[in-house]
């Protein structure tokens, strides 16, 4: 029988983590010129207790690589981070140019019980600043869920407000980021939270599907 949190019920702690920040720091690619993506997250585009080069921002710069292609990954993810925070420091991890912004916020907004509708406000204001500094910017929104234990009726609007967001900003979506690893015993740290290295590869995977087309010129 398999032991740890339920599936989604790991996302109750998920606001626990250090406040440790990944600085936004370009994976470069070797031409300058290259293009940008940009991953805006919290402790799991950080890579909360593992390598930063096991986390999935950089696995994803492994499969451009690999792919042939000249795309730089940017990874800015803070633990404990919120939509309020990411809005805060958006134009400060802009600094340089982007082409592409994966917004990867939300999760601890429901943990702290913030009003959904200041979360749909500050995803807004995250994708109306980017766009401000290059309206041509490509954003995808990777969606998060919330336990059952939080009442069905906030379970349910949380998770409207990703592809809400998605379809009102023409936006690629992402409907769960930990598709197939939240919950998973064997995918996660000891702590029952944090993906491992195989649960980064996992949503690497998910990621990269959604990915793939776009800086293909799909």
């Amino acid at each position: 029988m398999k032991k740890g949190p339920g599936k989604l019920e790991f996302l109750f702690l998920i606001g626990v983590a250090s406040l440790a920040l990944i600085a936004p720091k370009c994976f470069a690619s070797e031409d300058e010129s290259a293009k940008s993506i940009l991953f805006l997250g919290d402790s799991l585009t950080a890579g909360y207790g593992i390598e930063v080069d096991q986390a999935y921002p950089a696995l994803i710069q492994k499969k451009i690589r690999e792919a042939g292609l000249e795309w730089s990954v940017i990874p800015s993810g803070l633990s404990g981070e919120t939509t309020a925070g990411g809005l805060r420091r958006i134009d400060w991890v802009m600094r340089q140019p982007i082409d592409v912004l994966v917004l990867a916020l939300g999760a601890n907004d429901g943990l702290r019980g913030i009003d959904l509708k200041d979360t749909m406000r500050n995803l807004q204001g995250i994708i109306d600043k980017a766009r401000n500094r290059n309206p041509d910017v490509q954003i995808m929104i990777a969606g998060m869920k919330m336990p059952p234990n939080l009442g069905k009726d906030y379970m349910e609007a949380f998770e409207r407000i990703y592809p809400k967001i998605a379809e009102s900003n023409d936006a690629l979506l992402i409907p769960f980021l930990l598709e197939g690893v939240g919950g998973e015993e064997s995918l996660n740290l000891a702590d029952g939270i944090h993906p491992n290295p195989k649960g980064h590869e996992i949503i690497a995977e998910t990621v990269w599907k959604a990915l793939e087309p776009l800086v293909r010129g799909e």
